[in-house]
C-alpha cells in the first residue's frame, strides 16, 4: 500500500502544477487583453473612432484670451460672457441681439452669471438701439479686423471657449451655456 501511495503524490502534484500554470497563465493573459484593450481604446479616441464631443460650438483654436485681443469693457468682466462678432451692426444685428437677450433669459437662475456683449468690427460709433437692450455691453478690442464674425463664450478668466456662426440655432448654444455652467466652479 505504501508504493501506491507514492505513484499517487506525483499525479496529485502534476495536476496541481498543471492548475496552477493555468491560472498563471491567465491571469499573465488577461493583463496583456487589459493591456491591449487600453490601447486600442486610446488609438480610437486619438483618431476620432466616432467619438465625438457633446459640445455643439467649435472650440476656439489657437486658445486666445480677451487680453490677447486687447479687450475694453465696462463693467465686471469676471464672468461667463456671450459675445457676439459682428459687421454693421446699425442696421444687420438686431435679429442676433434679440437671440443673445433671449438666451439670455432662458438661462433662468443662471442668468447673473452671464453678460452679453457685442462689437462692431467696422468701428462704428455705439448704436442708439442699444437703449433697448438693457445689460448689452459694447466691447473695444485691439484688433477689431481680425476676428471671425460670429458668437463666442467666454469664460470668467477670459479664455474664448466656443465658437458659433451668427446664423446659428439658438438651442445648441443654451446647451452649451447650461452644460459650462453647470459644471463651472469659477464665475
Amino acid at each position: 500500500m505504501h508504493e501506491q501511495d507514492k505513484s499517487s503524490v506525483p499525479h496529485d502534484l502534476q495536476a496541481r502544477t498543471r492548475r496552477n500554470r493555468m491560472q498563471m497563465v491567465a491571469i499573465i493573459m488577461i493583463g496583456f487583453v487589459t493591456l491591449g484593450a487600453s490601447y486600442l481604446v486610446f488609438y480610437l479616441a486619438k483618431t476620432d473612432g466616432g467619438w465625438r464631443t457633446t459640445n455643439h460650438g467649435e472650440f476656439v483654436t489657437p486658445h486666445t484670451t480677451t487680453a490677447q485681443l486687447g479687450w475694453q469693457v465696462d463693467g465686471d468682466q469676471r464672468r461667463w460672457w456671450l459675445w457676439m462678432v459682428t459687421a454693421d451692426c446699425v442696421t444687420g444685428c438686431l435679429q442676433q441681439v434679440q437671440k443673445l437677450q433671449a438666451l439670455h433669459k432662458l438661462l433662468n437662475r443662471d442668468a447673473d452669471r452671464l453678460r452679453r456683449g457685442y462689437t462692431d468690427v467696422t468701428g462704428a460709433p455705439r448704436a442708439d438701439w442699444m437703449s433697448q437692450y438693457p445689460g448689452l455691453a459694447e466691447v473695444r478690442v485691439a484688433d477689431p479686423g481680425a476676428l471671425e464674425r460670429g458668437l463666442y463664450i467666454i469664460d470668467p478668466n477670459g479664455n474664448l471657449v466656443l465658437f458659433y456662426a451668427l446664423d446659428t440655432n439658438p438651442k445648441p448654444i443654451l446647451d452649451d451655456l447650461k452644460k459650462l455652467l453647470k459644471v463651472s466652479q469659477i464665475g
